[in-house]
């Protein structure tokens, strides 16, 4: 049976629960192998060994590094109080966003979900938010949302892409999804010219049978960027999850379209890596 080990990063807040909300309705069809993991900021300089003795080069108090470490674990422990004891928690120390994606990466793990706070304005360009930086450096896709879903019905995934270029993507988290909750794919192409429309639809057709997705229907929206029109087409046709590639190349110069929703839609979003 389809199967699915997923990561949950917290900081014990309630962006953290919601994550794991959303998680435990995913695994109303799908059995769910479940790991928290909380990463103790500290600098390279600080280091854990196996037996989880702390190690630094003296800058820092490695009285207060244990003190920290004591009560990170003693949250962790407590999550297994509320959640049971089939859920697996971590501790790892180091820079948040390194930790998650390499600990992600090196424990096989099929995706990563997380709460976030968005982030506008200013601190968007300069930062961003922890879930954006995610959703840039992740090989592992990324399930992001603001909110609690646990009414959640997953119906409708939408899949934003542009279809111009047809090729087979990395989409196995996107199969197990559709045979779990028998959902149908909508695509979605924003345009600038309803003169591309004919060549693009054909592309369509050719990307389902390439990725092998059957039960899809093909949908276009002139707007004036990408955002924009994922925003107006979730106003006008009610998706349950959009699900949408990154390049992985967000930054002060280059705008990415699937970070800046991470940030904005109110909206269950996976973000995966383009091949």
């Amino acid at each position: 049976m389809t199967s699915l080990k997923v990561l949950i990063p917290t900081d014990f807040s309630v962006q953290a629960e919601y994550a794991y909300l959303m998680v435990k309705k995913l695994e109303e069809k799908i059995p769910v192998e479940i790991h928290f993991l909380h990463v103790l900021s500290v600098p390279d300089t600080v280091g854990m060994d196996m037996n989880g003795n702390i190690q630094t080069c003296g800058e820092i108090s490695v009285d207060f590094v244990v003190s920290q470490k004591d009560i990170a674990l003693r949250k962790l422990n407590n999550l297994k109080k509320i959640y049971g004891n089939d859920i697996n928690v971590h501790l790892e120390l180091g820079k948040l966003t390194e930790k998650i994606v390499s600990f992600s990466k090196t424990n096989g793990f099929d995706l990563i979900v997380m709460g976030t706070k968005g982030a506008w304005g200013l601190k968007e360009k300069l930062s961003g938010s922890e879930t954006q930086m995610i959703a840039r450096q992740s090989q592992v896709p990324l399930l992001s949302l603001m909110c609690d879903r646990s009414d959640l019905i997953i119906e409708n995934i939408l899949l934003v892409h542009d279809f111009r270029t047809v090729r087979k993507e990395n989409l196995s988290l996107l199969h197990k999804l559709i045979v779990a909750f028998n959902t149908k794919t909508h695509f979605l192409q924003i345009i600038f010219s309803e003169s591309e429309r004919a060549a693009i639809e054909m592309s369509m057709d050719k990307f389902a049978t390439e990725n092998s997705i059957s039960n899809y229907d093909k949908h276009f929206l002139i707007d004036k960027d990408i955002e924009n029109g994922v925003v107006h087409f979730n106003q006008m046709h009610e998706m349950d999850v959009v699900c949408m590639g990154t390049h992985g190349k967000g930054g002060l110069f280059h705008t990415s379209a699937t970070e800046k929703l991470v940030n904005h839609l109110f909206k269950p979003i996976i973000s995966f890596h383009i091949n």
